[in-house]
This record gives structure tokens, C-alpha cells and sequence, in this order.
């Protein structure tokens, strides 16, 4: 129970830094949703590009999932057709 609580507020701290950076609108659900989708997606290409293992429980793979949500959030904004 535990692990899935450290998820929740691992994922939405990254959710809530990536919508700062991005300047995007988002409460906490859409942030808890985008910061984990974007841990996985940043550690798959960390992986993939061989410039880590993407943990985010380190600082590196911290900012590694938060490099994944701004990408999430910039291609939603794509396909969206909003800036």
C-alpha cells in the first residue's frame, strides 16, 4: 500500500513540475496521471537512447520522468491542435 501511495506523489509532483514548466492547466489527478505515464514513457527512451535506467527514485531519473510528461503534455497539445 505503501509503494502505491510513493507512486501517487512521485507521479504527481512530476505531473505538477511538468505542467509548470510547460504552462499548462491540469489538477491533481490529470498531474498524478501525466507524471506517471510520463516515468514511463522518459525511462522507456532512457533506456532505448542507453542514458539511463530511468528510476525515478533517484534525481536523475527524476528529471528523466519529467522530461517524459512535458513530452506527453507537448504531443497532447499537438494532436489537440491547443498551444
Amino acid at each position: 500500500m505503501l509503494n502505491f501511495l510513493g507512486w501517487l506523489l512521485i507521479g504527481a509532483l512530476i505531473g505538477w513540475v511538468a505542467s509548470k514548466i510547460m504552462r499548462g492547466r491540469g489538477g491533481l489527478i490529470r498531474n498524478i496521471i501525466v507524471g506517471i505515464a510520463g516515468a514511463v514513457v522518459g525511462g522507456w527512451l532512457a533506456d532505448y537512447a542507453g542514458i539511463g535506467s530511468g528510476n525515478v527514485w533517484s534525481i536523475g531519473g527524476f528529471f528523466i520522468a519529467v522530461g517524459g510528461a512535458c513530452l506527453l503534455i507537448l504531443i497532447s497539445r499537438l494532436i489537440s491542435g491547443k498551444r
